[in-house]
């Protein structure tokens, strides 16, 4: 018999029992859905952490001051004024891990125009900034070291916050006031677009370091050249964590922190805390697929119960297969073809099912989705696999019966 009987021997032999073969797919159909849907959530939120962290830098790391002690109460990172602009100059000098600090102080304030208005954070920085957040200008010039120096009355503006203000108007070159301060838009901002926290990144303005500090925030009384918050980037992202065991060791002997003592400063590393939930979320992924794939084995149980089921009914007919010649071989190639036929239809409709239900997570639920063929493929590739293992036995039975029996039975 050529395996093109066997495979059309098996198929009609399903086709006879058109309900019952339908509801043992059931099992199979729901596992691999369930897997691709899973897979394909999964993939998204790790996509949108990878964007995350490329808005971020991905190799940044934020230096902010330590805290302030009132009367016991400790106010928080950033209320002691620990940084200055030294510690940058410090850093740019003696990391070698680094390809730029920038020191920066922000606040928000008002901006204002003839035409409008708007409340936006703005940032007081120095030419190092943009090399250090990896900032691509959109539109006219950066603030650059002259701007700091003469602490001129300029600056750049994200693109929130140039379309609140102007709105369709091209704001180069025209003023506008901030907390009553006027200055000259030099600049506008590349697009950075959201965290998934929901921050723009894009509602900001920058100004020059200096300016922000004489004649709009105002300098510390405790120590004049304080900023808060110093921004580095690193070389090698890879090596990320050495370049912030190098900051570390630069700022305490800058400070002069004795060992042990604690430091006056912390250091925070962005981009490593969003690969620790991007890992998270991959690890949770696995495990939703793992759990879903249940669904395959219990689906395997399925097509083996009906499969002995399907034996036991024909028995007879095995019996005259084996009288007119046909070997154990055959027979148990056909009952293992009925089976692999069984789990590729229920891998292929719930492959088919579970593409709709990730475009349905995508589109109706708003859910972020990556589909891929890696998956699809997977789940397929296991269904036919459960198939074959779960089909094994009852083949095995089915080629082992005496044809005499088996002709003998009623």
């Amino acid at each position: 018999m050529r395996p093109a009987d066997i495979l059309r021997t098996a198929a009609r032999a399903l086709r006879g029992n058109r309900l019952r073969s339908a509801l043992t797919t059931l099992g199979i159909i729901i596992g691999v859905a369930s897997v691709v849907v899973m897979v394909a959530i999964g993939a998204g939120t790790q996509a949108a952490i990878k964007e995350e962290i490329e808005k971020l830098g991905a190799s940044v790391v934020m230096v902010i001051p330590g805290s302030a002690n009132a009367a016991g109460a400790r106010l928080g990172a950033g209320t002691r004024p620990t940084l200055s602009d030294e510690d940058a100059a410090v850093i740019n000098d003696d990391a070698a891990g680094i390809v730029a600090a920038a020191p920066s102080v922000a606040g928000v304030a008002h901006l204002a125009t003839a035409i409008d208005n708007w409340s936006s954070g703005v940032h007081g920085v120095t030419e190092e900034y943009f090399t250090a957040r990896d900032w691509e200008l959109a539109a006219g010039r950066q603030i650059d070291e002259q701007d700091v120096e003469s602490a001129a009355k300029v600056v750049m503006l994200g693109a929130t916050t140039a379309e609140k203000i102007f709105e369709e108007a091209d704001p180069i070159g025209q003023t506008i006031r901030i907390n009553h301060l006027p200055m000259e838009v030099i600049g506008l901002l590349a697009r950075k677009g959201q965290t998934m926290d929901g921050s723009d990144l894009d509602d900001v303005a920058l100004i020059p370091l200096s300016t922000a500090r004489d004649q709009l925030f105002g300098r510390s009384t405790a120590k004049t050249r304080s900023v808060s918050m110093i921004t580095v980037k690193a070389k090698d992202e890879r090596r990320i964590e050495e370049v912030v065991e190098e900051i570390r060791d630069v700022l305490r002997f800058q400070h002069r922190l004795a060992p042990g003592q604690p430091e006056d400063f912390r250091i925070n590393n962005v981009a490593e805390s969003a690969r620790v939930q991007e890992e998270s979320s991959a690890a949770l992924t696995r495990l939703l697929a793992a759990i879903a794939s249940v669904s395959l084995f219990v689906g395997g149980i399925g097509i083996m119960n009906i499969m002995l089921v399907s034996v036991t009914e024909r028995t007879r007919e095995i019996g005259i297969r084996m009288a007119v010649g046909a070997k154990p071989a055959i027979v148990m190639a056909q009952f293992l073809a009925e089976a692999t036929f069984l789990s590729i239809a229920g891998g292929v409709a719930g492959a088919a099912i579970g593409f709709g239900g990730a475009v349905f997570a995508e589109q109706q639920l708003g859910m972020r989705v990556e589909l891929s063929a890696a998956p699809v493929l997977l789940a397929f590739f296991f269904s036919a696999l459960v198939g074959l293992v779960f089909g094994l036995y009852p083949a095995i039975r089915a080629s082992q019966k005496s044809p005499l029996e088996a002709l003998r039975y009623e």
